[in-house]
Formats: C-alpha cells, sequence, structure tokens
C-alpha cells in the first residue's frame, strides 16, 4: 500500500512539473508575446509585395508565409485579418491569374496549400477547386516525365521526388492540407511514404540531414523543412498509420540533436555543426516551431524540451526589427557540393524564407494558451 503511495506522489509530481515547464511556454515578458509579435508580422504581410518564383509565379516561401498569416487570424480570431488576406488573394482569381503557378515541380506545386487554407478556414469551394489540382498532379505523371521520375513514380513515390530535403515540407504540406480537406487518407499516407524515403536516404547517425545525397553538408533551413515538415505529418497523421513510428523515430533523433547544437543564445547556425557560422533564423524558427508543436502534442517531454523552445523563441524576437521584419534570413540556397558557398550566402531582412516560419511559431504559442 505504501508502495502505491509513494508511487502515486511521484506520478503527481511528475505531472506538476510537466505542467510548470509548458508555462514556461504560455507566459513571456511585454515585447515578447507570440500574440503581439505574430499580429505585427500577420498585419506587415498583407501591405508587402509579391515575391514571385523565377519572375513569374507566386513563390514558395510567399505561399508559406501567406499560409501563417492566415492560420494566425484563424486562431486569434482576427476576422479582419483574414479578410485582408482574402483580398490580397482576389486578384489572383482575376487580372493577377497569370501568377497563378504551373504544377510541374515541388517548389510550384506546393503553392495549392495556400487555397486549401483558405478553403479550410472560409468554406468557399472555390478555393478548393483551385487548390487541389496542385496535390493531385503531385503524383499525376506528365507524359513529358523523364526515365527518373517515371521510376519514382513506379514505385509510389511523387514523380517530383529529387532527394533534396527541402521537398519534405513542399510536398508534405500541400499533401496535408489535401487530406484535411477531404479526409481522404491517400493524401497524408503518400506524403508520410515520401517522408520515409528521405529519411532513409539522408538523415545521418547524428540525427541530422545531410542537404542533398551528394551535398555533405548540414544546412541550417534545409534542416529546418525536414524539422517543420515531419512536424505537420505527424500533427496529421493517423495514429494507426503504418509509417508513423519511423517518422517519430526520425523527429525523435533530429530533436536530439538539434537540441546539442543550440546555441548559448539560443539559436543555430547556417551550418549547424560549425561553431564558426553565423547565427541564421529561418531555421532557428522552423527548429522551434518543431519542438513546441512536439511539446504541445505529446510527442516530446515538457520538462526537457520546453526550456529548449522557450530560450528559441525570446532568442528569435531579438532579430525583428522594428517593421515587423526578421533580420540574418539566408537567402533562397539551390545545393552545391561546397561548404564555403553554404558560409558566403547573403544575409536577408524581411525575407520571407524567416517571416513564415516566425509566423507558425506565433501560432503554435497561441494555441498553448488556449
Amino acid at each position: 500500500m505504501i508502495k502505491k503511495v509513494i508511487a502515486a506522489f511521484a506520478l503527481m509530481l511528475s505531472f506538476q512539473s510537466a505542467s510548470a515547464q509548458i508555462d514556461l511556454l504560455k507566459d513571456f515578458p511585454k515585447g515578447y508575446e507570440p500574440e503581439v509579435i505574430g499580429k505585427r508580422m500577420a498585419y506587415h504581410f498583407v501591405g508587402g509585395k509579391h515575391l514571385l518564383h523565377v519572375g513569374k509565379w507566386i513563390s514558395y516561401p510567399e505561399t508559406f508565409t501567406w499560409n501563417g498569416a492566415l492560420n494566425f487570424g484563424d486562431v486569434t480570431k482576427d476576422k479582419e485579418l483574414v479578410k485582408q488576406l482574402q483580398n490580397r488573394f482576389e486578384p489572383l482569381f482575376t487580372t493577377e491569374k497569370a501568377l497563378l503557378p504551373i504544377m510541374n515541380h515541388v517548389d510550384v506545386n506546393m503553392f495549392g496549400s495556400l487555397p486549401l487554407t483558405l478553403y479550410r478556414i472560409t468554406g468557399e469551394k472555390r478555393y478548393y477547386d483551385l487548390g487541389m489540382p496542385y496535390a493531385d498532379t503531385q503524383w499525376e505523371v506528365p507524359e513529358n516525365a523523364s526515365a527518373s521520375q517515371k521510376e519514382w513514380a513506379e514505385k509510389g513515390y511523387s514523380w517530383q521526388s529529387r532527394l533534396w530535403i527541402d521537398d519534405m515540407y513542399m510536398i508534405t504540406i500541400v499533401q496535408t492540407q489535401a487530406y484535411l480537406v477531404t479526409g481522404d487518407r491517400k493524401y497524408v499516407d503518400r506524403a508520410a511514404k515520401e517522408m520515409v524515403l528521405y529519411l532513409d536516404e539522408l538523415q545521418r547517425p547524428n540525427g541530422l540531414f545531410y542537404h542533398a545525397t551528394d551535398v555533405p553538408y548540414y544546412w541550417g533551413r534545409g534542416n529546418g523543412w525536414m524539422a517543420a515538415g515531419m512536424t505537420e505529418l505527424l500533427r496529421c497523421l493517423p495514429k494507426d498509420s503504418e509509417y508513423r513510428p519511423r517518422i517519430l523515430k526520425g523527429y525523435h533523433k533530429m530533436m536530439k540533436s538539434l537540441k546539442e547544437f543550440q546555441t548559448e543564445e539560443g539559436m543555430w547556425r547556417q551550418l549547424l555543426d560549425q561553431p564558426d557560422c553565423w547565427i541564421e533564423t529561418s531555421g532557428s524558427a522552423m527548429f522551434a516551431y518543431a519542438f513546441i508543436e512536439g511539446i504541445k502534442n505529446g510527442w516530446l517531454d515538457a520538462e526537457e524540451y520546453a526550456p529548449v523552445a522557450r530560450k528559441a523563441w525570446m532568442a528569435m524576437v531579438a532579430y525583428v526589427n522594428e517593421n515587423g521584419d526578421v533580420r540574418n534570413v539566408c537567402t533562397g540556397t539551390n545545393k552545391k557540393n561546397d561548404k564555403q558557398y553554404y558560409y558566403d550566402r547573403k544575409r536577408n531582412v524581411g525575407d520571407y524564407h524567416g517571416q513564415a516560419p516566425y509566423l507558425w511559431c506565433a501560432v503554435a504559442l497561441t494555441q498553448l494558451k488556449k
């Protein structure tokens, strides 16, 4: 009997400790509140300019930032913000229709996640009709596909596969959104199968990821795409999915490593394992997002990881200027088997690559308070 009482008391203390750690992500000092930072950045985006992919179509960084602002408006019940973001989208049905991306690459197909987010929030079917073809064509092999693209498709993967770590957010986000609005498991299952492929091919023994099979460097934002991609999948993937255990294993392995590579300041570097490399904000925000969601959903131990997430958010806010623009954002980056190439990448201010994951964090932290 005494042993049972002791065990129950220990369990109670454990719950209290975990709750106290989660509280670290609910109470921030003035100027660091996620509701304040998120609102400033979301409304800042409303008045921003389009960032076009190859000068022609709405780009993936703009899409992700738009999604983040929409989700922030939805979570905070800011109907005015959602309306303004809809108004920004409206010309894409008319005068800016030419800016709608074509459907032939991971970097452009992911645009479909945006109208699907709008459909999920507003219920307006025209967004659904616009978004779904972007999800479907990611698995519909075109006649002019190369032999290697056809080979990917024959194995059940997207013909757009290329084994770059960037892909695991690009593919995941549009497929999970399609699953959320249709309830059809084929969308989330095929994204999960794709994720397992990338985990098996690119994750290293230390839990981090090479940029590609032929680029053996731990690029910060690239690893951020993997962290955020796994996070989005785990949020949506049914508990009975055959792929869930493998993805969760890869996620845990990565989070443990990222904890070790977090700088004393709370951020992460452009090349994660290089102590002389510069602090990079977009990857840091993606990692913070993965930690926050992991704690919120019970995938990570709050006692161990809540201090990591809080430290990251507090450090991140210091990189937001008075206009709501994030500093030290690595510019768009192709792969290259050259270590110095990553050191030399331009550091942008207000780049949507950085604005987007800051908004994701603001959404996740705001949800924790509800």
